[in-house]
C-alpha cells in the first residue's frame, strides 16, 4: 500500500507498507523533509513495523515518538503526519491530481439559496454529476449566516439586524456566526470527494483544504497561516474562518469566509457576541474598520479573489465551470422546503 500527505505548510511525506495477517509490515518512510539524525529514518521504520492495521493517528504518531533518538530534529513534518499518510495509505485515499476541477463564480444570489447550493452542489460531486468544484460567492444582499448549532436569539440582535437590513439564515456547517456584508468579505466554497481526506481527523483536512488558499495570500503579501481548528491569521490578526460538513453519500463541503473590509461598530450591533468576536482580530475599539485583506494587500477585492482563482488552477488544473440549471431548480426547491423556514432557522431558538 502506498500513502502520500502533504503537510500543510511542509513537506511531503510518502509511506509504502504491506499489510500482513492484521498488522503493518514491511513499513518505509520516505519524502521531501529533514530529519536528523540519519538513524532517525530506521527508527520509525521499526516502530511502525507491527503496529495494527487499523491503529489511529494518535497511536501511530505515539509509537514515531517514543522511538525517535535524543536529540532527534524532524523539520518540514511531524509524528502525526506519519500517521495521517499511514491511515490515507490504508484507506485508498486519493490526492488533488487525481481529479479534474472546476472553479466557478457565479452571480449573486440570495443567502438562502447560497446555503442551498452548497448542499446540491456537494451532492452532486458525490454523484459524479459534477467535477470536484471550487465555488467563490456574491452577496445580492446582507446576511448573517449562524452555524448549525447555534441559538438565534443569542446571536443576533434583531433591532441591530433590522436597521442595518440583514437577513437571518442557518447553514448546515458548525461553526460561529458571520456577518456577510455585500462587497466586504471573501467567500469561498469546496465540494470534494470525501477520498481526498480519507485518512484525516477534521482538524488535519481543514488545513489540507485551505493550503492552496495561505499560499494565493501569501503571493499577496499577507503573512498568513492556519491557527487550528479553523481560522486562517496572520500576525495583524484574524482573517477568516472555515466550516465543514462531511455527507453521508460520499462528498465533502468545506466553506471559508475572508474578511476584506468591515465595520467594527456595525458587527456589534448586529451579533450579540460582536466585542468578543472583534478582540481576536487584532483591534481594541469597535469603531475602528475590520480590514484585513484590504489593508495588508492593497487590492481591490475582485483583484484578490481572481489571484486565488490563479493559485488553485495553477496547482490542480482547474478550468472555469458553471452552475447547471437543474442545480439552480434543486437549490430553490430546498429553499422553498427548508432554508427559508421557520422550522430550520429557528430548530435552535
Amino acid at each position: 500500500m502506498h500513502g502520500e500527505y502533504k503537510v500543510p505548510g511542509g513537506k511531503l511525506v510518502v509511506v509504502d507498507l504491506d499489510s500482513v495477517d492484521g498488522r503493518i509490515a514491511n513499513f518505509h518512510l520516505a519524502g521531501d523533509f529533514f530529519l536528523e539524525p540519519d538513524e532517525a529514518l530506521s527508527a520509525i521504520d521499526a516502530a511502525i513495523n507491527g503496529l495494527p492495521v487499523e491503529s489511529d493517528t494518535r497511536v501511530i504518531a505515539d509509537a514515531v515518538r517514543h522511538a525517535l533518538p535524543d536529540g532527534a530534529v524532524l523539520l518540514g513534518f511531524t509524528p502525526e503526519s506519519v500517521g495521517v499518510a499511514i491511515r490515507r495509505s490504508l484507506a485508498s485515499a486519493t490526492s488533488w491530481g487525481d481529479y479534474q476541477w472546476e472553479i466557478v463564480h457565479a452571480p449573486a444570489v440570495s443567502p438562502a439559496t447560497h446555503l442551498a447550493l452548497d448542499e446540491v452542489l456537494t451532492a452532486s460531486v458525490a454523484t459524479g454529476a459534477r467535477k470536484p468544484t471550487l465555488r467563490f460567492w456574491e452577496w445580492e444582499e446582507n446576511a448573517v449566516v449562524i452555524g448549525s448549532f447555534q441559538s438565534v436569539k443569542n446571536e443576533v440582535d434583531p433591532e441591530g439586524a433590522a436597521k442595518y437590513g440583514f437577513d437571518v439564515v442557518r447553514r448546515i456547517t458548525g461553526g460561529g456566526a458571520m456577518m456577510m456584508e455585500k462587497g466586504s468579505v471573501v467567500t469561498y466554497s469546496l465540494y470534494v470527494p470525501i477520498d481526498l481526506v480519507q485518512g484525516m481527523t477534521f482538524a488535519d483536512s481543514y488545513a489540507y483544504l485551505d493550503e492552496w488558499a495561505i499560499l494565493a495570500l501569501k503571493g499577496m503579501g499577507i503573512d498568513a497561516s492556519y491557527m487550528p481548528l479553523n481560522d486562517i491569521t496572520s500576525p495583524k490578526g484574524k482573517i477568516g474562518g472555515a466550516a465543514q460538513k462531511r455527507l453521508g453519500s460520499g462528498a465533502v463541503l468545506h466553506h471559508v469566509t475572508m474578511s476584506y473590509d468591515m465595520d467594527g461598530q456595525k458587527l456589534t450591533e448586529v451579533l450579540r457576541i460582536g466585542r468578543e468576536k472583534i478582540s481576536d482580530k487584532g483591534i481594541a475599539s469597535a469603531a475602528k474598520r475590520v480590514d484585513p485583506l484590504r489593508s495588508q494587500t492593497g487590492l481591490p477585492r475582485e483583484e484578490i479573489i481572481d489571484r486565488m482563482k490563479q493559485q488553485f488552477a495553477s496547482m490542480y488544473g482547474a478550468t472555469p465551470g458553471d452552475i447547471t440549471p437543474a442545480e439552480y431548480a434543486a437549490a430553490e426547491r430546498l429553499v422553498t422546503e427548508k432554508f427559508s423556514t421557520p422550522e430550520w432557522l429557528y430548530r435552535v431558538p
